[in-house]
């Protein structure tokens, strides 16, 4: 077990690459849960709040993935369209 914590001291300090955790390794491009979001939004109906809270959203997520923040652009989407109950 101290030779395996070792080892892994060692491969984090020198920077070798760790795999990503399953929800890391899928998330998607925000560009096209954006593209998909943004479809969704044209297809529901739904009251001035949950619309504004969709708009608020989508927002955010546009300015988290224009500083290629794609995880944190792909929560806000998943957020939105959950609203949208899609």
């Amino acid at each position: 077990m101290k030779s395996f914590l070792a080892a892994t001291l060692i491969a984090v300090i020198a920077g070798a690459p760790l795999s990503l955790s399953g929800a890391q390794a899928a998330n998607v491009p925000c560009e096209e849960m954006l593209k998909e979001m943004r479809a969704a939004k044209q297809t529901t109906s739904l009251s001035n709040a949950d619309m504004a809270k969709v708009n608020d959203l989508e927002t955010k997520a546009v300015e988290r993935c224009n500083a290629d923040d794609d995880a944190r652009s792909d929560g806000f989407l998943t957020e939105a369209m959950t609203i949208m109950g899609k």
